[in-house]
């Protein structure tokens, strides 16, 4: 794995990369990539960064794992390729985009266009096993991306961080509650959406709502 990271990112992050967990993360992937098939493809697992640049950031949406099905993952937490199925969670965002901003249900998943915008889509894990969830799990990711949290809190401004569901709530003890907005929601899943956990949460309205509070461009969700 070359840490293939947006030059914009590298000043606030190159001392997690000298870390020894960080160089034995990087010496796991490049194992795993090399003798399993895994997600996303090798040179898009930093896509949330090269896409979403430091300067730029205003939303946080936090995943958990990639996905892990063949053709999926594309580096972007919710987003898949274009052309492909998407999946539950991401159909469920997606209708609550259609109820709450009156946007047409899109055809392309892929979320790309959101990261352009300066939404970073971060996934807590950034690779994963082929039809293994959180095979990657506690091997030092989430070391690295707890920092990259705590990062965009310490250096930034007015940043909305949505936290949906449980394990993305955890990540509030990195966030200072007095320069950014955390609105939280049950997770989009349809196990949470379900239940009356996600539908209605108008996190799409509010999130421009608050940029536009801070003096920032609203998101084309």
């Amino acid at each position: 794995m070359n840490v293939d990271i947006h030059k914009s990112w590298q000043p606030y992050l190159e001392t997690e990369f000298e870390k020894p967990y960080f160089k034995e993360l990087v010496n796991f992937v490049k194992t795993e990539y090399k003798n399993h098939v895994c997600f996303p493809p090798e040179n898009q697992i930093f896509n949330a960064f090269n896409h979403c640049h430091f300067e730029d950031v205003k939303v946080v949406i936090i995943g958990q794992d990639p996905y892990h099905d063949v053709g999926q993952a594309n580096g972007l937490c919710f987003s898949v390729k274009d052309d492909i199925k998407h999946p539950p969670s991401l159909i469920n965002i997606f209708k609550e985009i259609e109820t709450d901003l009156g946007i047409p249900y899109p055809k392309s998943g892929n979320l790309i266009r959101w990261a352009d915008q300066g939404v970073l889509l971060l996934n807590a894990t950034l690779t994963v096993r082929a039809h293994q969830a959180g095979s990657h799990q506690k091997k030092g990711w989430e070391l690295f991306t707890d920092s990259v949290i705590k990062t965009i809190s310490d250096e930034k401004e007015n940043v909305v961080f949505l936290l949906w569901g449980g394990y993305a709530k955890q990540k509030q003890k990195l966030i200072n509650h007095n320069k950014h907005s955390i609105l939280l929601s049950g997770h989009p899943s349809p196990l949470s959406a379900n239940r009356g956990y996600w539908f209605g949460n108008k996190h799409f309205s509010k999130t421009n709502s608050l940029l536009e509070q801070a003096l920032q461009v609203p998101v084309q969700w």
